[in-house]
């Protein structure tokens, strides 16, 4: 149970951060993460209890699958009443799939669960995961006066910014601030201080409530990006697949498509099946808008709901949970448009 001093689990899933060199080969290879005291002396000057868990196997980012959030779920659960914050460690390029995903698998939420890992192993003189790492436990222990979270969020903490799980991207392969937040705030910033935007911060509706865990997923979903030259085959692939659910269409500017007549055709008719269809935009920063253009609208009128500012990871995890909870997908479709946990701005 909790004692006296405020108390943080770390969970490794793998990734680059709980890398070191071999010295017998110079090659990459995981630590034992029970030596994390010893790689990161600094968090012992944290006054705090800092326990942890290892995935076993661990897990390469790339490998990473819903079964893996649905891991990660439980143990948060598991151990909600014993900790004041999570800590997942994980690798870059899927963590946006994965904060998405537990932001919306994990329901009333009052504990912060900060998703963080390093672009350069925590074994190398250069390395940013230390910075990351220390900057993650800082921030999932910090509480106000009434001994409340600070950020009781799933968030991703990279290169000094503090970002909603949800609205995070992967930008570049190669900074050291490798993932952006391009339409919304970030929520905190560490510099000498950590500066906290409460202002954006989402605050529980209650601070007694139990946590309740959301493992259902249907995956059934298919991303279309939308490019010159696609073939009526290609689009009839992904739209009228008989094992697909719900298709995300990547869109051009604010929810754009050809106006083809095939094209239109197609969307109709995978409308009319009632399969449901999402717009999101492939631009980086805005939103969708299917009103602005005609070829927006001819979307809209066919069926196609607007993805406003959300983004293709965080689309992709609202679906597999609400699918997983509602087999009507009318259902799904109302719930899509809804702000569930600050993923999208409504109009």
């Amino acid at each position: 149970m909790k004692g006296p001093k405020a108390s943080i689990l770390l969970i490794y899933t793998g990734g680059t951060i709980g890398m070191k060199q071999d010295p017998a080969n110079g090659g990459l290879v995981p630590f034992d993460f029970s030596l994390i005291p010893e790689e990161v002396p600094e968090l012992s000057k944290f006054a705090l209890r800092i326990d942890h868990v290892a995935f076993d196997p661990l897990i390469d980012s790339s490998d990473i699958e819903p079964s893996m959030w649905i891991r990660l779920a439980e143990i948060i659960k598991e151990r909600y009443d014993s900790y004041d914050g999570f800590v997942v460690l994980h690798g870059t390029d899927t963590m946006a799939y994965s904060a998405s995903a537990l932001s919306f698998m994990l329901k009333d939420l009052t504990k912060p669960v900060i998703f963080t890992g390093s672009q350069l192993p925590i074994g190398v003189p250069r390395t940013d995961g230390k910075e990351n790492l220390i900057s993650s436990v800082e921030i999932a222990s910090a509480t106000d006066a009434d001994g409340h979270a600070l950020v009781p969020e799933v968030c991703i903490c990279f290169g000094s910014l503090l970002l909603r799980g949800n609205r995070a991207v992967k930008e570049s392969s190669e900074a050291f601030s490798a993932f952006t937040s391009p339409n919304f705030p970030p929520l905190a910033e560490a510099g000498i201080n950590i500066r906290y935007n409460f202002s954006a911060i989402r605050r529980p509706s209650a601070w007694d409530l139990p946590l309740q865990i959301g493992t259902t997923l249907d995956t059934r979903v298919a991303v279309l990006k939308l490019h010159p030259g696609m073939t009526p085959e290609i689009v009839r692939h992904f739209l009228l697949g008989s094992e697909t659910r719900a298709v995300i269409i990547e869109t051009y500017g604010s929810g754009n498509a050809p106006a083809k007549e095939w094209f239109t055709d197609i969307v109709r008719e995978s409308s009319a099946s009632g399969k449901i269809l999402v717009n999101v935009t492939q631009c980086l920063k805005g939103g969708v808008d299917m009103d602005i253009y005609a070829n927006g609208r001819v979307l809209k009128e066919a069926g196609v709901i607007s993805g406003l500012d959300g983004t293709t990871e965080s689309t992709l995890a609202k679906l597999f949970v609400l699918m997983g909870m509602m087999p009507d997908n009318e259902a799904v479709k109302k719930a899509l448009s809804q702000n569930l946990r600050g993923e999208i701005l409504l109009s």
